[in-house]
């Protein structure tokens, strides 16, 4: 934070709590000097008014800045740039290992520039959840969870015990070990303050807590009143250098509840349908605040499902303000009790507290949504944005398999013989921080559990079922209300704590299951409570994937297929000979209701979250080296110093034009991070694959793309390389795989890549409509700089990854409104040179010339998506992180 505000408004004051003076700045303040309407905005733009107040230094914020804000005026788009500090930052460990890597290298960068290494170190609270890395090697068995933990240490010592020796080379940086929880839910259960505090020249400011998270679920924490959203690794990097966020002042959408949920629907289901209503709107790039009665019918972890899936409904934020509920929570969840009067005598002081009588704030555009018209739904089978009425989910796959030939294969695996066909549920998980931080839903699924095995119901055998919550706190709660054995019963045994299946981290399936699959073309299904079911992302033999509700993911593994219409078949045949109906086994709200006030208890947080840093014994005897520059092991395949600050100059060289580029790829819609750079499983046949077994490493050891993220050399093979990427430039392709012109040889992507720049050949990639969508990925970004690639154009981007491209020197170029690829007429095989990129300015048109083999040429206009003059900055810089190491000489 910066004591040093001008306070040019004059709103500095004191606010007192239980005998105890605060600093803070004070919106009502503005609004009686006559500046703006305050009371009129937006929640969530009140909280960004206060960090302008309190970061006010005429360098990134002005005066004419908190003018502009404050005055907001919902119905006229504004160009105007705005400065966001946060107060702290949020990793996780596919995303921290490699910001982390990065400080490490800019520390050893700036020695050779002059400077002092002691500057790259962290200037605001960062806290690191190290949760992606489990894997579901093991599942349906007791034995589970201390095998998966025990795999999990032995693949990533080596990443651990650098992250160990970052806890102690860089001040501010706290770890949660492994197998404690997903980043999102102890960022909810414990991280978050909702209001900050802290201590400098001797005065305590009270501020809102607000963040950045090295992950696009960060928004979760929207659901406790607290700011911020989800960013790239090298946004969030520079930070924690002190270098704030660029922003446009953000339009704002409310979204209106009321009523309440009926009998049978869940929070899992609202989030769906708001997911639906708020991509067909289109709030890219926008905040989403949620305002209306219904909040109240609302419990927060109902809340922070919605406020988790705002990157699949494209919003930057999905913000719910703090009340009575918030308040509610963070004492239910065992918070300091100062800390919760702290919150609501700051809010209420502030303006930012609401009630169910708090006027209606003023939106840029509005939608309302009823709560008793939500019905159980799913999403699939590729986007988390189609959404499927469960009453209408056997047509619509039967839908989507049309011109798919049906087959049924018979198997035998441990004992079993069964069928699989096109539809077949081959995993079933209890996953993701966006439904297991919420007790109704998973003890939701604990009832449903019991009263299908005391009706005698089973899994089906080729089912691979399992639960990873993301909290100790669950299982606890599981167990106090005696359901965890039926979960047991069922193969929904813990495999740990993390994202598990949500992030790929899947696991094998049964080697006769899996052969059948691949060997016949099946179209296997999974389901699970998770918030993102993109193509190729969950396995790689897995090609439709819904999002469903826990209590759901276990019906559908007692189900077994997703050509089943759970209203009118049964479950299976139960003790009494009858037929069981998923609407026998479900699970009333009443129960519900009933078994959360039981199980769910305060202390279970506080046992919990009392050594959350300590870690076990493994984590504690991890031998960590010493001092403040990290000792690069050259023989390490996990850490190592990347190439990204190899040739940094005191100064930046000037911007040039790029001429006689040609295209790596070219590609459709919604190619995600995913496509783009996996996480998943290393193929033995892939550049990245043939790289690892040239070091000796054994495909056994290969881990995952996302645990290697602090190798370069493995994640720049891996980029564009996830198995269903189609790229146009190769037609009957699937996977990494282009043509290099203009010889025509059809080589990886990676092998074309490294041709090129032998060639001295700049690259190009042709994207579609909503390009670089799903997580805030930054090697999507990193390993495209890495392959040589210049600049981006598509059609329209998503807002993280677009940001991240800039972050790495990457030109994102955007078709004009109606262009595209095709209306262009452009097939890929063109030479291209863009003109314009010399005199880089915010918005400003770029042309771009195609050159086919015949000399005919293509010329069309389109916009720098560096939307501010910041970005610009970081463009001719090379990078954000090559401008803020500049800034520290």
């Amino acid at each position: 934070m910066s004591p040093a505000s001008k306070n040019s408004f004059g709103t500095r004051g004191t606010l007192q709590v239980d005998g105890k003076s605060y600093e803070i700045f004070q919106l009502g303040a503005l609004e009686k000097k006559g500046v703006g309407h305050v009371a009129k905005l937006p929640f969530s733009l009140r909280v960004l008014l206060e960090n302008l107040l309190r970061q006010e230094d005429d360098r990134f914020v002005h005066a004419k800045d908190i003018e502009a804000l404050a005055s907001w005026n919902p119905t006229a788009a504004t160009q105007q740039e705005i400065s966001f500090m946060p107060a702290r930052v949020l990793l996780q460990d596919f995303t921290g290992v490699p910001a982390v890597v990065d400080l490490a290298a800019m520390r050893e960068a700036i020695i050779k520039l002059g400077g002092d290494p002691k500057k790259v170190n962290p200037l605001l609270a960062a806290e690191l959840v190290i949760d992606h890395s489990v894997q579901v090697d093991q599942s349906g068995s007791n034995t589970s969870f201390a095998f998966n933990a025990e795999l999990e240490f032995h693949r990533n010592v080596e990443r651990y015990a650098f992250l160990r020796w970052g806890q102690t080379a860089f001040d501010t940086l706290k770890v949660v070990p492994p197998d404690t929880g997903i980043c999102h839910q102890v960022n909810l259960e414990y991280l978050a303050r909702v209001v900050f505090d802290a201590t400098v020249d001797g005065k305590t400011y009270a501020f809102p807590d607000s963040l950045v998270g090295t992950d696009s679920h960060t928004t979760m924490i929207n659901g406790l009143g607290v700011f911020g959203w989800g960013v790239g690794g090298i946004e969030a990097e520079a930070a924690m250098l002190g270098q704030p966020l660029s922003m446009l002042i953000p339009e704002v959408v409310g979204f209106k509840l009321h009523g309440r949920l009926p009998e049978g629907a869940t929070a899992t289901d609202l989030v769906l349908v708001v997911t639906e209503m708020l991509r067909k709107k289109g709030v890219v790039g926008k905040f989403v605040e949620f305002y209306g009665t219904g909040l109240s019918s609302l419990s927060l972890p109902d809340r922070a499902t919605i406020a988790n899936m705002a990157p699949e409904y494209g919003a930057t934020m999905g913000f719910f303000p703090v009340d009575s509920e918030t308040l509610a929570y963070l004492r239910f969840t065992g918070r300091d009790a100062a800390r919760v009067r702290l919150v609501e005598e700051y809010t209420k002081a502030q303006g930012i507290f609401r009630t169910d009588a708090t006027p209606d704030p003023i939106y840029t555009d509005k939608l309302e949504l009823d709560l008793a018209s939500v019905e159980p739904t799913l999403a699939g089978p590729k986007r988390p944005q189609d959404r499927v009425p469960l009453r209408q989910s056997k047509a619509a796959f039967e839908k989507s398999l049309e011109g798919t030939a049906q087959k049924k294969v018979a198997v035998k695996n441990n004992g079993d013989n069964f069928e699989l066909s096109n539809g077949s549920v081959v995993i079933t998980a209890i996953t993701s921080c966006t439904n297991t931080s919420n007790p109704s839903l998973m003890l939701g699924a604990g009832l449903l559990a019991k009263k299908a095995v005391e009706r005698g119901l089973h899994s089906k055998p080729w089912v691979k079922t399992s639960l990873a919550p993301g909290s100790k706190v669950v299982t606890d709660y599981l167990a106090a209300a005696g359901l965890d054995k039926y979960l047991d019963t069922l193969g929904f045994q813990l495999v740990g704590y993390g994202c598990t299946t949500c992030i790929g981290n899947s696991g094998p399936l049964e080697e006769h299951i899996g052969a059948a699959i691949k060997d016949n073309s099946l179209v296997a299904v999974s389901v699970l409570s998770g918030n993102r079911n993109f193509e190729g992302r969950i396995h790689p033999l897995v090609r439709a994937n819904y999002l469903a509700s826990p209590p759901l993911v276990v019906a559908y593994a007692l189900a077994g297929r997703m050509d089943f219409d759970m209203a009118s078949e049964s479950l299976g045949t139960g003790k009494d000979g009858k037929p069981v109906f998923l609407r026998d086994i479900w699970p009333t709200p009443q129960e519900i209701e009933s078994t959360v006030r039981a199980s769910v208890t305060t202390a279970m947080y506080n046992k919990e979250y009392g050594e959350v840093f300590l870690g076990d014994k493994r984590w504690q005897g991890l031998q960590i080296p010493k001092g403040d520059l990290y000792a690069w092991d050259e023989k390490s395949t996990y850490i190592k110093n990347p190439p990204f600050f190899d040739n940094i100059t005191k100064t930046p060289a000037p911007l040039t034009d790029i001429r006689g580029a040609r295209a790596l790829a070219m590609l459709g819609n919604s190619i995600t991070t995913d496509h783009i750079s996996p996480a998943g499983s290393i193929g033995a046949d892939t550049p990245a694959g043939k790289w690892l077994i040239a070091q000796g490493v054994k495909p056994t050891d290969f881990n995952s793309y996302g645990a290697r993220r602090g190798n370069h050399e493995v994640m720049m093979r891996g980029t564009f390389a996830n198995i269903r990427l189609r790229n146009q430039l190769a037609p009957g392709t699937e996977g990494g795989w282009t043509v290099h012109q203009p010889d025509g040889e059809k080589l990886s992507i990676y092998d074309a890549s490294m041709k090129y720049q032998k060639e001295g050949v700049p690259l190009i990639v042709l994207g579609g409509k909503e390009y670089g969508s799903g997580s805030s990925r930054d090697w999507a970004a990193k390993g495209t700089l890495l392959l040589g690639v210049r600049a981006v154009i598509a059609e329209s981007y998503e807002r993280i990854h677009r940001s991240n491209l800039l972050g790495m020197g990457v030109l994102p170029l955007q078709y004009r409104a109606g262009d595209s690829a095709q209306s262009l007429g452009l097939t890929g095989f063109e030479e291209f040179t863009i003109e314009g990129v010399a005199k880089l300015a915010p918005g400003m048109t770029v042309e771009v010339r195609a050159r086919d083999q015949h000399a005919k040429e293509t010329v069309f206009q389109t916009v720098a998506r560096a939307d501010t003059p910041e970005e610009v900055n970081y463009y001719r810089h090379g990078g954000i992180l090559p401008y803020v190491l500049r800034q520290m000489l």
